[in-house]
């Protein structure tokens, strides 16, 4: 296990930089009871750094379990006033939210389309929260903390402590807080993306081309006044903060109507507690057409289907394979690290941020510049070790940005 120090350190590098808690702001943080030693730390360093109040919204999910396959229809279509009324007054107080996790594990056997239907209520039931999350203007953090059943997940060879242990030493290693100053390491980290965000915003890309070895080709348009993102964000009052722990992506929301082509994934995708693997889609004027999967081709339909609009993709990333996350070689089953070990897209919701002004403007506003608005938003990875991305600008001249699945040209 690592040592009380070492998670002191984390636990303050979530709240201080992640974060990035301001005296007297409110913090929500929501995480699983197993993992509530550390969420104690997490209290005792929001309160240390001066929050106004330190708030937590507990889960279990073997409880949750049992409501998925005990509970009536109609409790997944409507969410519980008690927690629209927690959410929503955390938004109207602009509290700060950390999510604490360890993966989705244990919920086989749940119908996924009751889970899918929670997830659609809850985006319907609490705007504020979700609008403020959305739009990256509540400050927020989302980070990993080892639980029995992620290590295991993660290393099922080994005994269940050893596991925990090993996790715990690649979730402080990747989140850059294994080292005497995990906030310098961060600030360092963040300077690290401000050259290629500024390059590739400035270029202004008609499309990206994605292609690689395993069959991938596929072009992503993207919109008039787009801007890439990376590393942490800006809030409307100017305030820097990192949505998660760890990052290492690069990414913009595509224009919803102009994707083409074939993907091929490159990692397993872990969703709703099953998998999704070895899978490929075909995209027709921004929507998925087709698509196939050698594991859990049901659920990736199923993903596909959820609403309208998640067919059609919300975001384009791209994550080099010399990213921490990537040389370290492990399958973590959680999106928000293997996400970033290699260039990755979403089905579903845009970042209405990576629109210049997007931010102000209404749902319908963003749909008519073509951005993408759906309940739900799923990463898939797709980078390989061969990938090219190639920028092509209006006029058709084409700028590579990744060769060999790195950074290549003005971009290294």
């Amino acid at each position: 296990m690592p040592t009380q120090e070492q998670l002191q350190k984390y636990a303050k590098l979530l709240i201080g930089t992640g974060c990035a808690l301001k005296k007297g702001q409110p913090v929500l943080i929501s995480a699983p009871v197993e993992i509530a030693p550390f969420v104690r730390l997490a209290a005792k360093a929001a309160w240390e750094l001066g929050a106004g109040d330190v708030t937590i919204q507990w889960s279990d999910p073997a409880i949750d379990k049992l409501r998925y396959q005990n509970g009536d229809e109609a409790l997944f279509d409507a969410t519980p006033a008690w927690e629209v009324a927690l959410l929503e007054t955390a938004a109207e107080q602009g509290a700060a939210v950390l999510r604490l996790g360890g993966g989705m594990f244990g919920m086989e056997g749940v119908d996924p389309k009751r889970m899918t239907a929670k997830m659609k209520a809850g985006r319907r039931d609490c705007p504020k929260f979700n609008a403020g999350l959305g739009k990256g203007t509540t400050t927020r953090c989302g980070a990993g903390v080892p639980t029995a059943a992620w290590a295991k997940k993660v290393f099922p060879d080994i005994g269940e402590a050893e596991a925990i242990d090993r996790l715990w030493e690649a979730v402080l290693k990747v989140a850059r807080a294994d080292g005497p100053d995990p906030a310098q390491a961060w600030a360092d980290h963040a300077a690290g993306f401000q050259r290629r965000i500024k390059l590739l915003t400035q270029r202004q890309f008609d499309r990206v081309r994605y292609t690689a070895s395993n069959g991938t080709d596929l072009t992503v348009g993207l919109p008039p006044r787009h801007r890439w993102h990376g590393g942490g964000i800006d809030n409307e009052e100017g305030v820097y903060y990192f949505p998660n722990m760890p990052t290492e992506e690069i990414f913009t929301s595509p224009d919803r109507t102009r994707t083409h082509g074939i993907v091929h994934s490159s990692l397993p995708l872990s969703h709703q507690g099953g998998l999704i693997d070895d899978f490929w889609i075909r995209f027709e004027e921004g929507k998925a057409v087709e698509w196939g999967a050698k594991t859990g081709a049901d659920k990736l339909g199923h993903i596909i289907q959820t609403d309208d609009s998640s067919c059609y993709l919300g975001e384009a990333a791209l994550v080099p394979q010399s990213s921490p996350i990537s040389q370290l070689g492990l399958l973590f089953y959680s999106v928000l690290y293997d996400e970033n070990a290699a260039c990755h897209l979403a089905l579903g919701r845009c970042y209405p941020f990576c629109l210049e002004g997007g931010n102000q403007m209404t749902e319908e506003e963003l749909k008519a510049h073509n951005l993408n608005i759906s309940a739900v938003h799923c990463d898939f990875m797709i980078g390989t070790p061969d990938m090219a991305v190639t920028g092509i600008l209006p006029d058709g001249t084409e700028v590579p940005i990744f060769r060999d699945g790195d950074w290549t040209g003005e971009f290294v």
